[in-house]
């Protein structure tokens, strides 16, 4: 029983550790807050506030209660362990194991403790250098990540896509929602290289072509990253997407413009300008976000513009599907033959790698 008692107190001392590192009680506090919020009279006056309080709340509990029925959970076995009656032994070991094995899988919560870790994402695919096989691998990659999220439980929303001529897509733009799901996809942020034989020429010939993956911690709050109005160039024009009544009639769709980084964002899938503005607006900001990060820098007036290119020499990972089969990521030197099974959303041994390379920077 002792070694039992001695087990159960160095994972009691290991799971309040975490819980002080998670700050949680700081995060019921939030949820305290949010919770009171639904009880306010006219609370679902305005539905869309009062869906996004209900994310928020959903969001939090999911990240609270599996600590806290643990640190219940280990406090009754330290509890029960203490009490000697060597009839309980067995089960207590028992019960010890799965609780081991529980806070083995809540750690890995430890590793995202970037600013924007727990935001939700927003994914731009762009094909780069290769013509039409980039077009193609932009859609193939699409196809990679809407995988990986189904197999991980997140919710998957498009915001904007702009079809190739001949085949795949020039560029896409969709959100994803999930527990950490920006923590667990920045790693991929970054120009991915594919070599293959080419489905789009006579000769079926080797090519190589990129496309650059934007991964944005999803910033839909004004405060939080704040942006001054003189900073932006802001067009309305008519959409050009499918018809369909008053899409292409009006000047829905709206173009801004962050004249200090010249980024654009241009967005026309809404009927509403107002709409198409409010997301052109949060991808401005989900941008600016994760431009400050990679410069390290305080002040948004400091940021200077991206210029990674799609093409040779930037690329953060490699698939290659022909004359061989492996896929590399550059940063991490973490491999794989299994290229098929990363296509197919198996992402999550390059997303552990990258995480642990990133605590080792740190």
């Amino acid at each position: 029983m002792q070694e039992i008692i001695k087990r159960a107190e160095t994972l009691n001392t290991g799971v309040n550790s975490a819980i002080e590192k998670l700050v949680l009680s700081t995060l019921e506090t939030d949820l305290e807050a949010l919770r009171a919020q639904t009880s306010a009279i006219g609370f679902w006056d305005d539905n869309l506030r009062a869906q996004d309080v209900m994310k928020k709340i959903s969001k939090l509990e999911n990240r609270i209660t599996p600590w806290r029925e643990l640190e219940h959970f280990v406090e009754e076995i330290t509890e029960l362990a203490h009490t000697d009656d060597e009839s309980l032994e067995n089960d207590l070991n028992h019960q010890l194991g799965e609780a081991e094995t529980k806070y083995e899988g809540l750690k890995s919560q430890l590793k995202f403790n970037g600013k924007f870790d727990d935001f939700d994402a927003i994914i731009g695919i762009h094909a780069g250098a290769g013509g039409t096989d980039a077009q193609d691998w932009a859609q193939m990659l699409l196809r990679m990540y809407i995988r990986f999220c189904e197999k991980s439980d997140f919710t998957v929303l498009m915001i904007d896509e702009s079809a190739g001529e001949e085949a795949g897509l020039k560029s896409v733009t969709f959100e994803v929602s999930g527990s950490f799901a920006y923590g667990r996809l920045k790693g991929e942020h970054g120009v991915h290289r594919l070599v293959r034989l080419s489905p789009f020429n006579a000769d079926n010939l080797r090519q190589t072509s990129f496309a650059k993956v934007e991964i944005m911690p999803k910033i839909d709050k004004p405060d939080v990253v704040e942006i001054d109005e003189k900073d932006l160039k802001i067009d309305v024009y008519r959409s050009g997407g499918k018809g369909g009544q008053s899409v292409n009639t009006t000047d829905s769709a709206v173009r801004i413009t962050h004249l200090p980084t010249n980024i654009v964002v241009a967005i026309q899938n809404e009927r509403s300008q107002l709409q198409n503005r409010e997301t052109a607006m949060t991808i401005i900001r989900s941008k600016l976000a994760q431009l400050q990060q990679e410069q390290h820098l305080e002040n948004l007036s400091q940021l200077k513009g991206p210029n990674e290119q799609a093409a040779w020499g930037n690329q953060i990972r490699s698939y290659v599907l022909h004359p061989y089969k492996q896929v590399k990521d550059l940063r991490t030197r973490h491999e794989t033959s299994d290229a098929e099974g990363i296509l197919d959303g198996n992402l999550d041994e390059f997303i552990e790698a990258y995480l642990e390379h990133s605590l080792g920077q740190a």
